[in-house]
């Protein structure tokens, strides 16, 4: 059996300082939550077993965690929140017999990385390496903390803030990064005993390096950045870390050639190729691609939307789910809707909602129309305040354009209904049966001129007003 490292990600806590019903770890930073960040990071450290050990909110945890991670990752149970000792209990359980080193980490810290983790057990693996490693950094700040206590330059105890005895201690500026790693056997050995000898009256994972040091098992620290290692405990933190995560996102997608302006947001989820153009307001969520040479312009909000190359979408364009062909044009102030599939150079403009429509090479719907659940041909024309009547009110149905097909402007056509290859649709028409291809189709009401009577109406009206006005001042 060969041996491995195992990750326990601790990611139980209710998080009360957040003031939500959502669990800590499932809050946002820049797309994803907060938990998603150090399980990806364990993985890319090539951790062969990652285990997540939920309890406030489990469900919902558990339930993301399956959904994005599959088999890759297991979870554990911490029935009563009795400390961080008592969460990493609860994830060795679950740690199975192969695991030579355990490498622990907190769930609330977003922004530390695979190549982070790789360094701080990359110690364990050398020939006569330490048997503990904790990570630490050297704060500007260390309030809040627990601080690594030293004698003659080796660790021997972290002293949580709460229960720092005197000046000197609270002096100490190199803080507990809440990381660690140790060999498997000196780990269960530790946390067997663990007591709650402290201020909290819990189990305190921290505890694990004077049981250690007491034992002369060497162990060493491993110093990351604070900026790694910034953790969130309350809304204010949580911002921070999203500002430092789109830093980090802008920066990549920029050196690898995209043109992002201020004040846009591309979230974690999304790729940009070179020469796309990303304005300032647009934000970008999800799994969207941005293909070269497109511009998704200013105020546009876009999730799991392709954009295709040479597309322009105009601001504030809202598009969801849906995909953008190549030299396509979309907007101003458009609505794709899920499933919306523009092709080649299609157009979509101002006003425009579309939803799990397709539009073919070419095709054109500029002004305030409703494109529900229809197919339109290559280089069809939809004109201004068409309606696809696409809801009966139980169940959805298609509407089909035929290529080249031209529907006049304030036309509504009644699904199920097709309209033919070249056919002409008029204004004002309300089209309730096929229209074959190369017909004309007009369904209007006869207009009739009556000469001379607009001003004898108005009288009237005027007329009428007045004997309303009087009725009430009687009253």
């Amino acid at each position: 059996m060969k041996e491995t490292t195992t990750a326990i990600i601790l990611a139980a806590g209710q998080g009360t300082r957040m003031k939500s019903a959502l669990p800590k770890v499932m809050h946002r930073v820049s797309g994803l939550p907060i938990v998603h960040y150090p399980v990806q990071a364990a993985l890319d450290a090539g951790c062969a077993e990652v285990v997540v050990v939920v309890g406030h909110g489990r469900d919902v945890v558990v339930d993301y965690l399956s959904r994005t991670f599959g088999d890759r990752v297991k979870t554990a149970v911490q029935v009563e929140q009795k400390g961080s000792g008592d969460a990493a209990r609860a994830g060795m359980v679950a740690v199975g017999a192969q695991a030579r080193h355990v490498l622990l980490v907190s769930g609330d810290v977003p922004l530390v990385g695979g190549d982070d983790l790789r360094v701080v057990f990359a110690p364990l693996e050398r020939a006569g390496g330490p048997s503990l490693v904790v990570a630490t950094c050297v704060a500007a700040d260390p309030a809040g903390y627990g601080r690594i206590l030293r004698k003659d330059g080796r660790v021997v105890a972290i002293r949580e803030h709460r229960d720092l005895q005197g000046d000197g201690e609270r002096a100490v500026r190199e803080i507990n990064a809440g990381i660690y790693a140790a060999g498997a056997a000196l780990l269960r050995d530790a946390l067997a005993a663990l007591a709650p000898n402290n201020a909290q009256g819990e189990l305190y994972l921290t505890d694990i390096i004077a049981f250690a040091a007491a034992r002369g098992r060497a162990v060493d620290t491993v110093q990351l950045g604070e900026d790694v290692l910034a953790g969130v405990n309350d809304r204010e933190q949580l911002a921070q870390v999203d500002r430092t995560m789109q830093a980090r996102i802008l920066r990549r997608w920029r050196t690898a050639g995209a043109t992002i302006r201020h004040g846009a947001r591309v979230e974690a989820g999304v790729t940009l190729e070179p020469d796309a153009t990303i304005e300032g307001g647009a934000v970008l969520r999800g799994a969207t691609h941005v293909r070269r040479g497109a511009v998704v312009d200013v105020g546009c909000v876009l999730t799991d939307v392709d954009v295709g190359e040479d597309a322009l979408v105009r601001p504030y364009t809202v598009a969801a789910s849906s995909r953008i062909g190549a030299r396509a044009q979309v907007g101003p102030f458009a609505h794709l809707r899920s499933d919306s599939d523009l092709g080649e150079e299609a157009h979509i403009g101002n006003f425009v909602e579309t939803k799990k429509t397709r539009l073919g090479k070419g095709a054109k719907a500029n002004h305030l129309a409703y494109l529900g659940d229809g197919v339109v041909g290559a280089g069809a024309n939809v004109g201004a305040g068409t309606i696809f009547c696409n809801y009966d009110g139980f169940r959805k149905h298609t509407t089909t354009i035929g290529e080249g097909a031209f529907i006049g402007s304030d036309s509504q056509l009644v699904a199920p209904v097709t309209v033919g290859a070249g056919a002409y649709v008029a204004t004002g028409t309300t089209v309730t049966q096929d229209v074959p291809a190369d017909a004309l189709a007009i369904g209007r009401t006869r207009q009739v001129n009556k000469e001379g009577y607009a001003s004898r109406l108005k009288a009237q009206l005027k007329a009428h007003g007045k004997e309303k006005e009087s009725e009430g001042s009687k009253k």
